[in-house]
């Protein structure tokens, strides 16, 4: 499912608009968007968290040449999946 398929799923299960339904997704976007870059976990119980996490710095290889590479320190976002979403997919 793309974002304009989730749109349009959102408008038909909610009884909105595709117009409303997109600004409803854009904020949510929008507001996690935020909340992660200020170091915030976000939790939406029954579906999942999403929560900043630091990689640090290490070494790998170049699987074209073999080569030893350094691959530099970041964050990185997590998502864990809630026991309700967990147990809904069969």
């Amino acid at each position: 499912m793309n974002k304009a398929e989730l749109i349009d799923a959102m408008a038909a299960s909610a009884g909105l608009s595709k117009a409303d339904a997109k600004k409803a997704l854009d904020a949510f976007v929008e507001s996690t968007t935020n909340a992660l870059q200020n170091g915030e976990r976000v939790a939406l119980v029954g579906f999942g968290s999403f929560s900043v996490s630091e990689r640090s710095a290490r070494k790998g290889r170049n699987p074209q040449t073999g080569k030893e590479i350094s691959i530099p320190a970041k964050k990185v976002v997590k998502f864990k999946a809630g026991a309700d979403l967990s147990h809904g997919i069969k």
